[in-house]
Order: C-alpha cells, then sequence, then structure tokens
C-alpha cells in the first residue's frame, strides 16, 4: 500500500460537493486505516534493515565429522620451499560482484570475463552455482542457503570441463555482510594466527578445481577464506584452495610431496596473512617468522633461462625445467614432482643453469 496520496485530476469544472456527516466519519476512518497500515509498513521495513543477517544461521562446517585429537609430533623439514602459486596468467577473475540478501537468499550477480563460457560461484568452500554464459543480459547466481558472515568466491571458466586447465583466477574473496549486502573481503595483510598445520599428498584436483601441488593448501575457509595467501613458517608460501575432512576451525593442511607429508606431521605454526603477490607491482616482504631452512633448496631460477618448475603444471617427457639453479628434464608425464625430491625419480639432473 502506498504512502503517498494518489492525485487525481478533477475536472475543471467538476460540481463542487461537500460530504455529509456519514461521508465524513467514513473517510476519516478509512484515513486512521491507512495511516495505521503506512505506520506498520514503516516500521516492518525498518526492522528488516535493522535485522540485516541477525536472522541467519552461523555459517557451518560442510561436514559433520568430529576429527580426532592431535598433538604435534617430530618434524622434518621439507627438501624445499613453496613459492606463492601464480596463477595470474588464467583468465581474470569476474569482477563488479553484487549480492543482496532478500527473502531469506542471496541474489548475486557479476560481470562476464572475456573468453569464459562459465563460472563458478562459491560460498566457503562449497559450491553455490555453475552459471553457463550463452550471452544472457546479466550473470546471475542464487545462495538458498545463506549464513551469516559468509564468504563468497568466483572463477571464471574457458570451457564446462571444470578442469584445472580451463580454470581462471580465483577472486579475492568476497563477505556477506550484517546489512545483507555482499562486500569485498580483505583479511589484514600481516595478521596472524597459531594454527595446527598438517600435511597431505593427494594427487588430483582440490575441491576449488586446481591441481594439487606444492603451494596450494586445505583451510576452513570460514577462517581463512579461499584465494588468500598466507605463509607458514617452515613450509612457505600457501594458496587458500582447498578443504579437508579434519581441516577444521584452527588447521591448515599443507601439501608436501610423497613422504615428506609424512615428515611434517602435525605442526602448531603461526601463519601470516600476506597481499596477492601478483597483484602489484611489487611483491609484499615476507614475515621473518617464514623464513626458509638454510639448508633448504630454493625454486628460484637465479641465472637460469629455462622456465622455472611450477607444481601446477603437468609436464611430458622430454620437458625442461629449472630448479634450485639446475636444469632438469622429465623422463615421463609427472606433475607436482619436485626435481630432485621425488620417490620415482623421475627429472634427471642436467647440472647447474
Amino acid at each position: 500500500m502506498s504512502l503517498f496520496p494518489i492525485r487525481r485530476r478533477i475536472p475543471r469544472h467538476a460540481p463542487s460537493r461537500r460530504p455529509g456527516p456519514r461521508m465524513r466519519a467514513l473517510l476519516g476512518a478509512v484515513a486512521l486505516t491507512v495511516a495505521a497500515l503506512g505506520a506498520v509498513s514503516a516500521a516492518a521495513a525498518q526492522q528488516a534493515r535493522a535485522d540485516g543477517t541477525s536472522s541467519l544461521p552461523t555459517c557451518p562446517f560442510w561436514t559433520n565429522v568430529t576429527p580426532p585429537p592431535r598433538t604435534d609430533t617430530p618434524w622434518v623439514p621439507p627438501l624445499q620451499t613453496a613459492q606463492p602459486v601464480n596463477f595470474s596468467a588464467r583468465l581474470a577473475a569476474p569482477g563488479g560482484v553484487t549480492g543482496t540478501l532478500t527473502g531469506g537468499q542471496v541474489n548475486i550477480t557479476f560481470n562476464r570475463v572475456a573468453g569464459a563460457q562459465a563460472y563458478r560461484v562459491w560460498r566457503n568452500g562449497q559450491a553455490v552455482a555453475w552459471v553457463t554464459d550463452w550471452g544472457q543480459p546479466a550473470l546471475t547466481a542464487v545462495d538458498t542457503a545463506p549464513c551469516q558472515n559468509a564468504y563468497y568466491s568466483f572463477e571464471a571458466m574457458s570451457d564446462q570441463s571444470g578442469s584445472d586447465s580451463s580454470l581462471g583466477q580465483m577472486s579475492a574473496p568476497y563477505q556477506l555482510d550484517s546489512d545483507g549486502a555482499v562486500v569485498p573481503w580483505q583479511t589484514p595483510v600481516g595478521s596472524t594466527v597459531t594454527m595446527m598445520v598438517t600435511s597431505y599428498n593427494d594427487g588430483g584436483n582440490t575441491a576449488s578445481g586446481y591441481q594439487a601441488g606444492l603451494g596450494v593448501c586445505a583451510v576452513d575457509p570460514r577462517v581463512i577464506p579461499w584465494g588468500t595467501y598466507f605463509t607458514v613458517p617452515g613450509y612457505g608460501t600457501c594458496y587458500a584452495a582447498d578443504i579437508g575432512t579434519w581441516i577444521q576451525n584452527d588447521t591448515v593442511d599443507v601439501w608436501l610431496p610423497g613422504s615428506q607429508a609424512n615428515g611434517w606431521g602435525v605442526q602448531h605454526r603461526t601463519v601470516t596473512i600476506i597481499a596477492n603477490p601478483f597483484s602489484g607491482p611489487t611483491p609484499p616482504p615476507s614475515s621473518p617468522s617464514s623464513s626458509p631452512p638454510t639448508s633448504a633448496p630454493s625454486s628460484s631460477a637465479g641465472a637460469c633461462t629455462t622456465a622455472p618448475w611450477n607444481s601446477a603444471t603437468a609436464y611430458t617427457g622430454g620437458a625442461t625445467v629449472s630448479y634450485g639453479g639446475h636444469t632438469w628434464t622429465a623422463k615421463w608425464w609427472t606433475q607436482g614432482d619436485v626435481p630432485g625430491a621425488n620417490s620415482q625419480n623421475v627429472w634427471t639432473d642436467d647440472g647447474p643453469c
């Protein structure tokens, strides 16, 4: 019901009629009813704005499995330092993201990406929507089960296979704020938190679709949103893009090849949030606490002209890379096997660059 009077055009020569007493009483009652309904509507609208997301549930973990208690174990330093995983050569992440909580669901719109055929939308690491780009006027997604302070992530895909090679860059996280709007989110750079850090060596795709490999880490996305870079002392740099059944709350799972995952065991480390090293002109300085062991080889190519080894790249037999100041040749297909530090001896050391 409108809160404003409806303006009606009266004929210029219409007769002037003064309502009688009964009609005036009836009109007065109608006016009071309209005013009362208007006040109720205004109060309801004000209440909806004040509530925001307060009526939503807190964000649950994606499974009800309870991890067993774990204590720290002896630690074997990894044989390499995880460098920041670089996705900058992939399709750009969707931009222009807006979203609003309406009627118990979040309606999200975002801009299309040139070359993209489809898009993925995630909430706290859980799939919300797969949007096919067929040239529709607007790209939209709906989260029918929103929760308080949820984090959203967006990926563009060059095809609809869902393979690692089809995936573009993951967006920086967005958050559903208390007012019911989806807004950009940045965990303050330099923030530190002590986490239980475990390790895994599984191959294949992570929950986000990216290939598992050095530098791709599993987190509880309610704590460290997907798309966040952070450093782990003794490991290197992590990119949050995976989840795990036991990776809940204050736990991080770092990827290491082969038996190195067992050597890591269970540790407690103070992790540090860093800025995306590839989004600005210069990478941010590393936290002193994240300095790698002096005995660990560096994957920096130094003076090498051969392309550096990348844990996310699949190499065929005969492919050459640089790693730790040496050139290496793959004997057969490989992905995620660190040159000089893999049990299958995939790589041949061709000597210093």
